[in-house]
């Protein structure tokens, strides 16, 4: 079976996008395990299908290159805004994304017809609590967030100095964490800009995590090194986020981009 796909990105954090509208799919779990390959496959965090919902306007599922699936990726929802928009799949400015998180709001932002950003309404902000790692770890002291997926936020001086592929899977694995859990390093630049580097649950290093940034600028917020809005510097480009204080909300702005289309045959996956 042939099926098209788009490659997209929003800020370097690199997905592949499946219409299961019109491609349905019965065995996502492997296919992203092989389409995510960067020599064998395709190559990118992970696999993104678009369905139908009953709750929203479509729906979103997450899965990510290890073949696990994920609750939410704010990156990912942005690109799908743009998807839908530009492939004619909806002329709607705001549109009701079904997540395993639930509805998350999309408002695009157009420019000459082209969807150029995207904010994402990404609800509340969850179980905010400082947590102690335990002498066993090179980092004692963390923020938990939750932002429909678990996060762990390690504020440091010098982010250079994190040898994130070393401690990246250990702190996933924390016994605190039995679902395992995101990890986010970040760095106080200047008020209102902070620099970040990510270890996301199931793919490993990333150029970006849009829950992950939303995290990190609510741990910023909540521990008073920031005020309620940053701009949060990754290794892929820049995400604003605000942490509403009137509805308590995290609004997430940032961009999408198109790579490619392609078209793949599902026999990849037996390879």
């Amino acid at each position: 079976m042939k099926i098209e796909f788009t490659k997209m990105h929003g800020a370097g954090n690199d997905y592949i996008y499946v219409n299961t509208l019109k491609y349905p799919i019965g065995n996502p779990e492997e296919l992203a395990v092989a389409w995510s390959k960067p020599h064998t496959g395709i190559g990118s965090d992970g696999l993104v299908l678009i369905g139908p919902s009953e709750k929203g306007d479509f729906s979103m599922r997450i899965f990510n290159a290890d073949g696990s699936e994920a609750l939410m990726c704010g990156n990912a929802s942005r690109c799908i805004g743009k998807y839908l928009y530009e492939y004619g799949l909806t002329r709607k400015t705001e549109i009701a994304l079904d997540t395993l998180s639930g509805i998350k709001v999309l408002h695009l932002h157009l420019n000459g017809g082209i969807v150029d950003a995207v904010t994402v309404d990404m609800g509340l902000p969850t179980d905010i609590h400082a947590v102690d790692l335990g002498t066993d770890y090179p980092f004692r002291k963390g923020i938990a967030v939750n932002m429909g997926n678990p996060h762990l936020v390690i504020f440091t001086d010098d982010i250079r100095q994190i040898d994130l592929p070393a401690i990246g899977p250990i702190l996933e694995h924390h016994p605190l964490f039995p679902d395992r859990v995101n990890v986010e390093f970040a760095q106080i630049l200047a008020e209102g800009r902070i620099r970040m580097r990510v270890w996301e649950r199931g793919s490993g290093i990333t150029q970006a995590c849009g829950t992950g940034a939303c995290a990190t600028a609510t741990a910023a917020a909540f521990t008073e090194r920031c005020g309620r809005k940053s701009d949060i510097l990754m290794d892929g480009g820049t995400l604003t986020i605000e942490w509403n204080a009137e509805d308590g909300h995290i609004y997430m702005t940032g961009p999408a981009t198109k790579v490619f289309d392609g078209i793949i045959d599902t026999a990849i996956s037996n390879t």
